[in-house]
């Protein structure tokens, strides 16, 4: 049994010290994507935001998108029904902001709102999509999503499109990371689950996801490889996407500068719907993924555990307490070191929220023990059902391509 604790420690101990390796690239990747010159790339672009419901600050998160130092581009707000809460804050924004004859220093843009059908048979972002997709304007030859909890810099939008100049490039995609308005153990907790799924992101553009939050593709990469179609009954637009790319062999390329602040507080209710959801949907689209989360998470908890009871129980200064305290100090220098260089490269891209990012210091620096729990509860849990609630509507994922709704009410 022993000998089995070795080896278990000694793998824990060697991924630990490559994601640690992978925390330096990261930030090293950050600071040579900074360095590079603003791009002149800027074909016309219609950027999308499904919306239900109000999002926390939901106005100030839409209001983001009509500052964008781009210089032409049109947004598309869509919702599934007409009496939505986001749609009297979506027509305000637009009334106040609709300049389509209009220029001001930085931009010509326009914006109008989409009503879209009620999903049957896919999920309901996916549906708005999809809807949104057949009003495009004539001009468009780059389509970037966006979520409504969200929050864009004002050169996002700039910077995702900038690699698509390169035809090879398939997508550009960023990532969110979690701010919370008041400390709270949820809110940070979810800030870090989340931040080890930002920091899977890179350089290398084979291994790279598309988020359906902030992420762009051309027109006429969307249209060949049929995306609106391959929608049709999926639940995960993202998921959706990156599986195209990935069998038409183009890349996808991460955009640091591009990743978008969600300023939101949870509950602990809401920390595990929200990480659960996720990992459900991974499970599905990305089964591999999930099994990694699966079993590194396993094996995380699993050696961890097994330490602390050797240091605490064993009545012998043997091997085997030293080969612990060793496990437990490599580990936690090891993860520690990581944490530290993420939350380091994420303050180089998100400037303006500094304050918040130097109180999330010990979070970061801490709460990445119980992150791995929480993997192991999601993994867990996706293993046991496919079952998932996700904006009021609950959905029954049947497979990959199909999905069936439950029951569903309005936000």
């Amino acid at each position: 049994m022993i000998f089995i604790f070795y080896i278990l420690a000694a793998a824990l101990i060697f991924l630990s010290y490559k994601s640690f390796r992978g925390g330096v690239s990261y930030l090293n990747y950050f600071k040579s994507e900074l360095a590079k010159p603003c791009s002149e790339f800027t074909p016309f672009a219609s950027i999308i935001a499904p919306c239900k419901g109000l999002d926390a600050d939901l106005d100030e998160n839409l209001s983001a998108l009509f500052r964008q130092d781009y210089p032409k581009y049109e947004v598309i707000f869509v919702v599934d029904y007409e009496n939505d809460k986001a749609v009297s804050v979506i027509r305000g924004l637009i009334l106040r902001n609709n300049t389509e004859t209009t220029t001001n220093v930085k931009n010509s843009f326009f914006a109008k709102l989409v009503i879209a059908d009620k999903a049957y048979n896919s999920g309901q972002k996916v549906e708005n999509l999809r809807e949104a997709v057949l009003h495009l304007h004539g001009e468009t030859k780059v389509i970037a999503l966006v979520d409504s909890d969200a929050r864009p810099a004002e050169d996002w939008l700039r910077n995702l499109v900038a690699p698509l100049e390169d035809a090879r490039v398939g997508a550009a995609t960023g990532y969110r990371w979690f701010i919370s308005n008041k400390l709270n153990f949820a809110s940070e907790l979810l800030s870090v689950w989340n931040a080890s799924i930002a920091s899977a992101l890179g350089k290398n553009t084979d291994s790279n996801f598309c988020w359906g939050g902030s992420m762009a593709i051309r027109r006429d990469v969307f249209e060949t490889l049929n995306i609106r179609e391959k929608w049709r009954g999926t639940l995960s637009d993202d998921f959706t996407v990156t599986r195209a790319l990935n069998e038409a062999s183009m890349p996808i390329y991460f955009v640091p500068q591009a990743l978008t602040a969600s300023i939101e507080d949870c509950s602990f209710r809401e920390l595990l719907e929200f990480t659960t959801r996720q990992i459900k949907i991974t499970r599905f689209y990305a089964p591999k993924l999930w099994l990694m989360s699966f079993v590194g998470s396993g094996l995380f908890n699993l050696v961890l555990v097994w330490s602390v009871l050797i240091v605490i129980f064993s009545r012998r200064n043997d091997a085997t307490v030293c080969a612990a305290i060793i496990t437990l100090s490599l580990v936690s220098l090891f993860s520690v070191g990581k944490a530290f260089l993420r939350l380091k490269a994420i303050k180089l891209v998100l400037r303006d929220y500094k304050p918040d990012l130097n109180r999330q210091y010990w979070a970061q620096n801490t709460l990445w023990v119980l992150a791995q729990a929480l993997f192991f509860y999601n993994s867990l849990a996706a293993l046991l059902s496919r079952r998932m609630t996700w904006r009021g509507i609950t959905y029954d994922m049947i497979s990959p391509n199909k999905t069936k709704i439950i029951r569903g009410k309005d936000a």
